[in-house]
């Protein structure tokens, strides 16, 4: 994990190249300090490198991202009031590539829509 400590996967589910995942923030983390104080907000790049990490548990191997084609952010996460989030992606490999949809969502609320292609560090 690359920033230790900001999130804690609370259940996992992979059938096929579909994954489910839940996940508990920690608003207590230092990096919701600095963005924002008395306002807290979960940054976009920490979203995309915990789609990565899920990517990585899913499969076992390293990734790089190589290309984010689709990055939509739809709303504001604050880790205070939105503490649980959840994430479903759908993976397709060829090779060495690997590409992902994913939707980010809390409540009934969608957070992050983003289309992205990996490859695999050897």
């Amino acid at each position: 994990m690359l920033i230790e400590g900001l999130y804690a996967i609370s259940t996992f589910e992979k059938d096929g190249q579909e994954i489910k995942a839940t996940v508990k923030l920690n608003a207590e983390h230092e990096v919701f300090k600095g963005h924002f104080p008395g306002n807290p907000i979960m940054p976009g790049v920490c979203m995309i490198q915990m789609i990565k990490e899920l990517i990585e548990k899913a499969i076992g191997k390293e990734l790089f991202l190589s290309v984010a084609s689709n990055v939509k952010f739809m709303a504001i996460i604050n880790p205070e009031k939105n503490e649980i989030i959840q994430l479903s992606l759908t993976l397709t490999e060829d090779g060495d590539i690997v590409k992902v949809k994913n939707i980010t969502s809390f409540d009934d609320t969608i957070a992050l829509k983003l289309s992205a292609t990996f490859k695999i560090i050897d």
